[in-house]
């Protein structure tokens, strides 16, 4: 079969190109993707495309009847413009926001896959950190709006701006001099702290 034949072609974009723009854009809000077959990807893509005319099915079937493309051809486009590849954004940001609702929580599953992409992933939020090691060394730091963090299916990986010394009572006491930050890997990790607002533990 060669795609690049007209009818073809059309095809492809009217039932492949709106999943396709779904399953990237949904990707993008929540971690990406590991590696899938092309063929289920597909497949998918194929789904997420009839659902995106499924919703506005009876609008499309008013616009033909009324032949819309003579009347308003301007109008026509731009209206399978928007419904080809805004609209499925749209979709997908209106689907993430129904699964992340915390009403929801019981009834859908969050887009989150772990805890680690659930915490990280909110915005504006910054924490003091006490990490605590396999070894039972802890490591303190601070993760602001310059730290990092990996998401998904990536290992887990956290940079923290400020590395801060800890206490032998397990206290935040002030950051390291001369440090840039630090990289935390979590297959060295047992559990992590999170504490919010300004330390002043004396």
């Amino acid at each position: 079969m060669n795609v690049w034949e007209s009818d073809k072609l059309i095809l492809f974009i009217l039932f492949v190109i709106p999943g396709f723009i779904a399953m990237k854009f949904y990707s993008m809000l929540v971690a990406p993707d590991a590696y899938r077959d092309s063929s289920k990807q597909l497949v998918d893509a194929i789904a997420y495309s009839c659902f995106n005319y499924a919703i506005p099915f009876p609008i499309i079937l008013y616009f033909e009847k009324i032949k819309l493309i003579n009347s308003s051809p301007n109008g026509y486009i731009f209206f399978y413009f928007f419904l080809i590849l805004i609209f499925p954004i749209v979709l997908t940001y209106i689907w993430h926001k129904i699964r992340s609702c915390p009403r929801l929580r019981q009834k859908v599953t969050h887009p989150a896959g772990k805890p680690w992409d659930f915490i990280f992933s909110k915005q504006n939020k910054t924490y003091f950190i006490k990490v605590t090691l396999k070894d039972g060394k802890v490591v303190g730091g601070f993760y602001g709006e310059n730290s990092f963090s990996s998401s998904s299916p990536n290992p887990e990986q956290l940079f923290l701006e400020q590395t801060w010394i800890i206490s032998d009572k397990g206290k935040f006491e002030r950051p390291k001099n001369d440090s840039a930050g630090i990289i935390i890997l979590t297959n060295e990790v047992s559990h992590i702290e999170f504490r919010h607002g300004v330390i002043n533990e004396k």
